[in-house]
């Protein structure tokens, strides 16, 4: 990783540059970011009531968690409301909403002292998302939706921007995923026997960063960035919203981070809509990245 952008004022162009070079942008809460948060908090607020969110772990059976937690994070990702404040926030960020497209966003949540880590509410190993078929030019936009310390966020681990790992990313395809792991999330709850893309060898977690940002902040970083769940031990679960974008034009030129290690096929092109009208990527563009399933995987 070469910078840290705080508040940057570069133009998108810049931005998507830097980004591709590994670069992380940073930004505090502003008008947009803060009522997607503000959306979100409150639906979090009226699932658990009477219980506060952050807290809820503490005072309800692991199974009644997972339950309340299959419920509302589709219900977050479905409500119109959710994807037109994205709009807002993009458009307020400087995309230009005829050539950007987003994903729905998800609310994720993070409990504390491993009391559900599994399923539903999946604590993520280091990994990039491109082992799970999102193209290179992906970025991964990221906000708290309450307070996060160093003991409940994300981790950067920066020294695997040019180092490959071995990992099992071949045997991943989004397809053979959304047809038979996706829609199980909640079945696992003590345990999470799905297949994921996972390192294959030994990875050093340091050094590592950090990024601390306030509710309604924004982390904003590229797909090929290796990450991970920080192991929660706040007192808290953390609650937060990330969904990702493409730009079109890069997507079409096939510009991007590299690809150093990820080996995945099938593409999750199919799912971005675009800002200005949430129209889908044109269908040349999505069989261009759908790369055939090898024998076996899925199976």
């Amino acid at each position: 990783m070469h910078a840290i952008y705080v508040d940057s004022p570069a133009p998108d162009d810049t931005r998507r540059e830097r980004l591709y070079d590994g670069d992380l942008f940073i930004y505090s809460p502003r008008p947009a970011t803060r009522a997607l948060c503000e959306f979100g908090r409150q639906m979090a607020e009226e699932a658990f009531a009477p219980h506060d969110p952050e807290t809820a772990q503490e005072e309800m059976e692991v199974e009644d968690y997972a339950a309340l937690l299959a419920d509302l994070k589709p219900r977050f990702i479905h409500d119109p409301e959710s994807k037109r404040l994205i709009q807002e926030m993009l458009t307020d960020l400087g995309c230009d909403p005829g050539e950007v497209y987003f994903d729905v966003p998800r609310m994720r949540t993070s409990t504390s002292h491993g009391y559900l880590t599994s399923g539903i509410a999946y604590a993520f190993h280091p990994h990039r998302d491109t082992w799970y078929s999102a193209p290179q030019c992906q970025f991964n936009w990221w906000l708290p939706i309450y307070p996060i310390t160093a003991e409940n966020g994300l981790a950067f681990h920066p020294r695997y921007w040019y180092t490959p790992i071995k990992n099992s990313s071949r045997t991943y395809n989004y397809a053979v995923w959304n047809a038979t792991s996706r829609k199980e999330a909640a079945k696992h709850v003590k345990s999470d026997t799905r297949v994921q893309p996972k390192p294959e060898e030994d990875i050093e977690l340091d050094p590592q960063i950090r990024p601390i940002c306030e509710p309604g902040g924004l982390i904003i970083f590229s797909a090929a960035q290796m990450h991970s769940s920080v192991p929660n031990t706040s007192g808290k679960t953390r609650f937060s919203i990330d969904f990702r974008t493409v730009h079109i034009g890069d997507a079409a030129d096939r510009r991007g981070a590299p690809n150093i290690d990820s080996e995945c096929t099938g593409t999750t092109m199919g799912d971005y809509l675009r800002v200005s009208d949430f129209e889908h990527v044109p269908d040349e563009l999505i069989e261009a990245y759908d790369t055939p399933t090898p024998a076996g995987v899925g199976v």
